[in-house]
């Protein structure tokens, strides 16, 4: 049945010039819900490896099947893993409002000093001048938090709420005592520890979810590939609502990506530049790390970058940086599933997914991973 229907898609696009690459449902799959990964494995770098290695991967040339650990065996000597530092902030909190009725708030992204853009349910109920109390009991005691609407964001559909502290102490300074780390909406039976859900080379405060490639890394794993001359390099991008939302238009050459905070320092810029005049590769540690490089590249040569993107890669994109990848496995009809389609093409990327389902692979953030090596990237 599933070979008729892409027959049939592949007779549609030659009989009426329709580029499937574009449509939206063109990016769906089927994956039994238990492959959904419900915690983390441990230790983190026994997960299982499906590995990328040729241009002509497919049925004929299957893929290769290892543990994240022997990603020292598959990279070279001269590569360069490039890593989002990010670190994942207390960003689901419950409070309530005057009249005692609850509310659940998400923090998306601060806009101001301690004025934060949030999604809160119920969202309709809150009108500017709305306030909201959070409160903690810590040493014996009860403190609160107050915040007050001050705005709505058509955009996202959230709120902008202004947090009453001193303006000497951050929102994220006390986020400890009152949030919640925030897990994705399909992970609803976990275990894991906060600590599990954060890469151990997490440094900058930020981030509403996981880079969830990074997941897999262990402190001596990043030793032992140090020690075998594969260098590290690191960027910053704070993981947004846009990282999640669901792309919703038939055509996916129409969807806006929501903007996120990235910062690409001189350093990282100078160890790309000499990796590759040395002739080594860049390989990317997640989605996120590529969008951060390529949307630093966006005036034509990577340069150092401090503010927003909302660079959408999907299929047909000119590539600037990134050669190689590693990336869990995306929801259907999502736009990270578009851009590393955008490395190795669509019906490749469906086909090895086809593939994983069938070895037992576990999806999505807390599951097993993909490493698209350049010698397995489209030739362009």
């Amino acid at each position: 049945m599933k070979q008729q229907i892409l027959q049939n898609q592949t007779q549609l696009e030659a009989a009426n010039d329709i580029n499937l690459d574009c449509l939206l449902s063109s990016y769906d799959y089927e994956l039994p819900p238990e492959l959904i990964a419900q915690n983390p494995a441990v230790p983190r770098d026994s997960s299982k490896l499906l590995v990328v290695n040729s241009a002509e991967t497919g049925k004929t040339i299957p893929p290769l099947h290892h543990i994240f650990r022997d990603l020292s065996e598959l990279l070279k000597p001269g590569d360069l893993l490039v890593m989002n530092n990010t670190k994942v902030i207390p960003a689901r909190l419950y409070g309530c409002r005057s009249t005692g009725a609850e509310v659940e708030v998400l923090l998306l992204e601060e806009r101001r000093h301690n004025c934060w853009l949030a999604l809160v349910k119920p969202g309709k109920r809150f009108k500017v001048g709305s306030e909201i109390i959070f409160t903690a009991v810590g040493d014996g005691e009860k403190q609160e938090l107050r915040a007050t609407v001050v705005e709505s964001d058509p955009e996202t559909g959230g709120r902008l709420l202004q947090f009453d502290l001193p303006p000497e102490v951050p929102l994220v300074q006390v986020l400890g005592k009152f949030g919640q780390i925030p897990l994705p909406p399909y992970i609803t039976a976990s275990t894991a520890a906060d600590e599990q859900y954060q890469t151990v080379y997490a440094q900058e405060q930020g981030a509403i979810a996981a880079p969830t490639a990074g997941l897999h890394f262990t402190p001596s794993l990043l030793e032992k590939l140090r020690n075998y001359g594969i260098n590290q390099a690191f960027i910053t991008l704070h993981v947004g609502i846009g990282t999640f939302r669901p792309v919703e238009v038939k055509d996916v050459t129409n969807h806006v990506m929501h903007k996120e905070w990235i910062e690409v320092s001189s350093d990282t810029v100078e160890q790309v530049l000499a990796t590759r005049a040395a002739g080594g590769r860049i390989i990317a540690v997640g989605t996120t790390a590529v969008r951060a490089l390529e949307g630093a590249a966006q005036l034509g040569a990577l340069q150092p970058f401090v503010g927003q993107t909302n660079l959408f890669i999907y299929p047909g994109y000119k590539w600037q940086v990134v050669e190689g990848l590693i990336t869990n496995f995306h929801l259907p009809r999502s736009s990270l599933l578009m851009l590393v389609s955008a490395l190795i093409g669509r019906k490749r990327l469906l086909d090895l997914y086809e593939q994983a389902i069938a070895a037992q692979y576990r999806f999505y953030s807390f599951g097993d991973a993909m490493l698209i090596l350049p010698e397995g990237k489209n030739i362009q």
